[in-house]
């Protein structure tokens, strides 16, 4: 099939798992499981259904006879009545009471909500294995101090370990959200032509208990407790909106943690995975581009942009049933499921193997401590007996002309030998140097990445140790 264009989220980026639930074999077996649910729900509630007709429709759920379905579909333009047909041909008996009092919603609809439950559960168990990786990074790098950056401009330190705690907080809470929502999911249920079981209620002679029931029964058979109180034809599309919602959170979360690590790559501070023979560009062969990260960004920015499409076709729902939600959401659900599968993989290869070069890190720090250190100098002098505003002034002027040092003429800062050259301090080289230990400018960093892995993700990761140990094999 070289002549055609391929989908790269499948030929190129997400796991063949996420590939799978999305798959034609999933969607149709999940028809064939829903009709089997109805007929036995049918057949409990006292309709002229046997259970030779049932086992009939569960041996043949899984051979799918697309070649009948193609050719029927060809003559009646329908997908739901050309499966309806080609079941039947492999289950004679059960033909007349396939889809009995259903419409096309009940299977393309019920499908989606548990298709995308089976795709949530992918993502958990990805963000899981993220976490986790994470994790061990922070507690490595707990300790080792770091600039920190605000407007990207030098601000106080923090460590290494503690900024991954912040890409990790974000993933925490976009684990949470996956976790209500997938518990929140409820089936559209069975809810007829328009959503008011006309044709159910009709079956059952008007006993509107049965009906209920029917719609409870059905939800419990194909594993969930319960389907949406009311309907159209359709489940709201407004459930497509939630779920896309939770995967455009979690893209966000990628493309911050991904562009942070491209600055810090540029910094050369860290540095994402570079395999032995990997070639960074076609014309500069010492370049080691962040090229995970740089893809992982662009997959998430897809992503996030898909959440509109769900908002417009929520919104532009017309009454109990309209069409012009069909061909999108074909398109928008799954491909942003596949692009984000696609880009947890990246972030999980990403942070196993991030590679830190303490000593950029400590070369910058020591390239901007001095600044920062000047509070300190100054205590330390009026404690020797000096004028705290005569210092101050002193300590402005030394740093206005250190840093012109610097940025006009490209030499180190020497903010700290002028300072221990200047006598009004009254304060020698050691103990300057005494006052610009990096580990004493870093807070509590250390002891709110131990807090923060103990209290929140510890937790997560023995409650979901099960999903520990996703292979990942990133295609290019």
């Amino acid at each position: 099939m070289r002549d055609i264009y391929q989908n790269p989220l499948i030929e190129r980026y997400s796991s063949r798992e996420m590939a799978s639930v999305f798959s034609s074999d999933t969607k149709f077996r999940t028809w064939r499981t829903l009709w089997i649910a109805l007929a036995e729900a049918e057949m409990e509630l006292g309709l002229n259904i046997t259970q030779k007709q049932i086992d009939q429709m569960k041996e043949n759920r899984d051979n799918i006879n697309y070649e009948d379905a193609v050719r029927r579909e060809k003559e009646v333009r329908h997908d739901v009545m050309s499966h309806v047909y080609a079941f039947g041909l492999q289950c004679p008996d059960a033909k007349p009471i396939i889809h009995l009092g259903a419409t096309s919603a009940y299977v393309g609809d019920n499908t989606d909500i548990i298709v995308m439950k089976q795709a949530l559960m992918i993502i958990r168990k990805k963000l899981v294995n993220l976490l986790d990786g994470l994790a061990k990074f922070a507690d490595s790098y707990k300790d080792l101090p770091t600039l920190g950056f605000t407007h990207f401009q030098p601000a106080q330190l923090t460590t290494v370990g503690k900024r991954a705690t912040l890409w990790m907080q974000d993933f925490y809470f976009d684990l949470l959200d996956v976790e209500r929502v997938t518990d929140e999911l409820m089936l559209l249920g069975v809810k007829g032509t328009t959503g008011t079981q006309a044709s159910f209620l009709s079956l059952f002679g008007n006993d509107h208990e049965k009906v209920k029931k029917l719609d409870r029964l059905v939800a419990e058979k194909v594993g969930f407790s319960g389907s949406i109180p009311v309907s159209g034809q359709t489940y709201t599309r407004k459930i497509d909106f939630r779920v896309l919602s939770v995967l455009s959170g979690t893209a966000q979360s990628v493309h911050k943690m991904t562009n942070d690590i491209r600055l810090l790559q540029h910094l050369k501070e860290i540095e994402e995975p570079f395999e032995k023979n990997q070639i960074g560009s076609s014309a500069m062969a010492y370049k080691r581009n962040p090229m995970r990260s740089e893809r992982a960004a662009s997959l998430s920015r897809y992503i996030i942009n898909n959440l509109n499409n769900t908002a417009m076709t929520a919104s532009t729902q017309w009454f109990e049933r309209t069409l012009d939600d069909s061909a999108n959401r074909r398109i928008v659900i799954p491909e942003s499921f596949l692009a984000l599968d696609a880009v947890l993989d990246i972030c999980i290869n990403i942070t196993s193997g991030l590679v830190v070069y303490d000593k950029v890190i400590r070369q910058h720090i020591m390239n901007e401590i001095p600044f920062m250190a000047t509070e300190n100098i100054i205590m330390e002098s009026v404690k020797k007996g000096g004028d705290r505003q005569e210092l101050h002034e002193r300590i402005r002027v030394h740093s206005m002309e250190a840093g012109r040092q610097v940025k006009e003429f490209g030499l180190p800062n020497d903010l700290l030998e002028r300072i221990a050259d200047d006598e009004m301090f009254g304060l020698d080289r050691s103990d300057i140097e005494g006052l610009v230990k990096p580990e004493d400018y870093i807070g509590r960093s250390s002891q709110q990445v131990t807090e923060f892995l103990e209290d929140i993700i510890y937790p997560v990761i023995e409650k979901y140790k099960d999903d520990l140990g996703v292979d990942v094999d990133l295609k290019v």
